[in-house]
């Protein structure tokens, strides 16, 4: 390829050869020179707004990336210590279920219920629609929330069931030392509460208890439990024993051959105290039997369950 050139001048022409290797040569100098100026001044521009040398580069990589690995750490410490409190928070829960499962067997035993209906040993049923649900899936604030609402539900329950437990046992309790049923298992009532007869002077006195006939050492039972007052003779009523229940109710056995329990005794319901004689004011072997409502003598037949 040829480029000619045309002077001013008539037959003033010239005439360049591109393949000349002159020619080649300083076009590749002058397109060197301008690449290299080229990037003399992109490394001067570069230089002057603060370019990063690659390694420069790398380690604030490097950097970034340890700065990134601790957060994610204590991330993980942070979620740890959360997922720690919840399994101690269930632990304790546990801990209440198990109590409130021993104090529901108790209960169930206590008020006769029917094992069977109250199994305290088994999950109590459930069950729902067919549908998905429609929740969510529960995070760590919404689950903490929720093993706070049912510890305080677990807190109420023991609670409640605590003081049905205790007005259960208040009721057996009033149950045993409420004197009820025969002081004696043998024999027949030989003389009724009220007025009769005496029998040693043949006027009419009043008799305030009644009198058990039957042979003699027959066992005599307390009627209740409580606290034995008086064990010894007593003017009157020879062998006595006499046993406080409370709420103003006292009961006495006078006429003992025998007394098997000592003044300041506990004694329970239907424990021998005393075995049956003729000791004292008497005229034959029986048991004189008393009750005592706020220091009166009231009639026995109302505690011992039969009718006159």
């Amino acid at each position: 390829m040829n480029i000619i050139f045309v002077g001013r001048n008539p037959g003033s022409v010239k005439q360049l050869d591109l393949r000349h290797p002159a020619v080649i040569c300083t076009a590749l100098a002058i397109v060197l020179f301008i690449v290299g100026g080229a990037f003399s001044v992109g490394m001067s521009l570069g230089g002057r707004h603060g370019a990063v040398h690659p390694l420069d580069q790398l380690g604030g990589w490097s950097a970034e990336l340890l700065s990134q690995q601790a957060q994610l750490e204590e991330t993980r410490k942070a979620l740890q210590e959360k997922v720690n409190a919840i399994a101690m928070r269930v632990g304790q829960m546990n801990a209440s279920v198990i109590r409130l499962d021993a104090l529901g067997k108790r209960l169930t035993q206590m008020a006769n219920l029917d094992n069977g209906e109250f199994d305290f040993g088994s999950p109590p049923p459930q069950g729902g629609s067919e549908g998905g649900s429609d929740g969510q899936p529960a995070q760590i604030p919404s689950l903490t929330s929720m093993i706070d609402g049912l510890q305080s539900q677990l807190s109420s329950r023991e609670q409640q069931l605590g003081v049905l437990e205790n007005l259960i046992l208040t009721r057996e309790l009033n149950k045993q030392v409420y004197p009820a049923g025969r002081p004696v298992g043998e024999g027949w009532i030989s003389s009724y509460f009220g007025q009769r007869a005496d029998p040693f002077t043949g006027y009419t006195a009043f008799h305030r208890g009644i009198d058990f006939a039957a042979i003699e050492g027959t066992q005599v039972t307390a009627v209740g439990a409580g606290l034995v007052t008086w064990s010894g003779d007593r003017s009157g009523f020879g062998e006595m024993v006499e046993i406080n229940h409370g709420n103003g109710l006292s009961t006495r056995y006078g006429h003992n051959e025998k007394l098997l329990v000592k003044s300041g005794e506990m004694v329970r319901k239907g424990q021998p105290i005393a075995l049956m004689g003729s000791t004292g004011r008497s005229t034959g072997t029986h048991l004189h039997f008393e009750v005592l409502k706020n220091g009166a003598q009231v009639d026995p037949l109302r505690f011992i369950g039969e009718v006159r």
